[in-house]
């Protein structure tokens, strides 16, 4: 098929005869354009897809039914290729109502074959193909019509080279014996994007550990009616009312709207609207049966102990990451090495095991960890000019050594 010289799609028939084609290919690299400053969730402005023939955009405010798309990305046949595709993802689980199959993300991929990630999508295609992008339109409003042609092919640019540079990735990480690793870090994109919004999601607000369990209920209650609140009216959560307002309620439970008033940036127009509404979710919480409140955050086991380990581990990790030319802050957070540490100390736990203790993850760090924390491996400064400095040398090495 000729490449396509139109680069927008407005028309329906256009769209659904895109969708065939895609079909038949079987692979597709896509992005978005969206605006989040002004709605509850951020407003699809434009999609963009390519194929090894075809690369266009698609105008959603006169193509209305995009469904064949959103069916294509829950299929099992075609790939589909995004770059940092969160709100990708995000906009097929929301608008599609189904989860992407087979998806590949060539921010993640980099982060597996090189120490870079996250990385830029132009820093990307430069590094790989060898070309420059223009940066020019940042700064568009795309919900703007009409969109000029500037705007258009800055637009398709974010994935006319995609498939180019995942097929390069992917015999990358084939050959470096990785790619199993790349797909199991897609599916957990996927699967930490589809957990985001459950009944639980209010125990992500940051301050929570503190709380008792009956201001855990008036939190709760907050955050629930926020959510109505923003959905009714289509705005941004943080519009409606903050999440450190919201914790700081829990706190301290004012039971008169001039109570609640007294929070401080509550009088703000935005927030102030809302006190008596904000006065019954503290009420509604303070009355809750105590066998309906929910349990108490549980606070991790914390020690000096742990956190001078967490620092050695970090120091391991590094000079392992380095060595094997795989992203630090891919494999692991100071909160995994943590996690790792206290779970470790527990011989017997019940716990399944940490993040750095399973998958992949162990093949490239678990085992070395493990016997830092048990005393087995030694470790000293060899080659100060290298970018992994460090050696490591088993205690039975260095005794028979002696």
């Amino acid at each position: 098929m000729p490449e396509e010289t139109q680069l927008l799609i407005e028309e329906q028939s256009s769209f659904d005869e895109l969708c065939e084609h895609i079909r038949s290919v079987g692979v597709v690299a896509f992005d978005t354009e969206f605006v989040s400053e002004h709605t509850y969730l951020p407003e699809l402005c434009l999609l963009q897809l390519a194929t090894p023939e075809r690369s266009v955009a698609v105008d959603p405010y006169r193509v209305r039914d995009l469904s064949a798309w959103w069916n294509i990305m829950a299929d099992d046949q075609t790939t589909v290729i995004v770059h940092a595709g969160r709100e990708e993802i995000r906009f097929c689980l929301n608008h599609g109502g189904c989860r992407p199959q087979r998806l590949v993300d060539t921010q993640l991929a980099e982060g597996l074959r090189s120490t870079t990630y996250p990385v830029g999508y132009e820093s990307l295609v430069s590094r790989i193909l060898g070309r420059k992008l223009s940066q020019h339109q940042t700064r568009t409003d795309w919900r703007r019509r009409p969109l000029s042609p500037e705007q258009l092919e800055y637009a398709v640019d974010d994935v006319r080279h995609l498939i180019d540079v995942w097929k390069k990735q992917q015999t990358s990480l084939k050959r470096l014996k990785r790619y199993e690793w790349a797909e199991a870090e897609f599916i957990r994109l996927v699967d930490d994007l589809e957990s985001e919004r459950n009944d639980e999601s209010w125990r992500k607000l940051g301050g929570l550990q503190k709380l008792k369990p009956r201001q855990l209920a008036v939190a709760r209650e907050l955050f629930q009616w926020r959510e109505r609140e923003a959905t009714t009216k289509d705005q941004p959560i943080r519009r409606i009312l903050r999440d450190d307002l919201i914790v700081d309620l829990a706190l301290r439970q004012p039971k008169t709207a001039d109570a609640v008033l007294a929070t401080r940036d509550m009088n703000r127009p935005g927030f102030k609207k809302h006190v008596n509404e904000l006065a019954a979710c503290i009420e509604r919480g303070l009355e809750l049966p105590d066998s309906q409140l929910p349990k108490p955050m549980p606070i991790p086991e914390s020690s000096s102990e742990d956190h001078i380990l967490s620092k050695l581990l970090q120091i391991v990790l590094a000079n392992r990451c380095s060595e094997m030319k795989v992203a630090l802050s891919l494999v692991g957070t100071t909160a995994d090495l943590k996690n790792l540490v206290r779970w470790h100390t527990k011989k017997n736990s019940k716990q399944p095991p940490p993040r750095l203790a399973q998958g992949w993850r162990a093949e490239v760090c678990g085992d070395l960890l493990a016997d830092v924390l048990d005393g087995k491996v030694s470790f000293r400064v060899g080659d100060r000019n290298s970018d992994h400095p460090l050696v490591f040398e088993t205690i039975e090495t260095l005794v028979a050594t002696e």
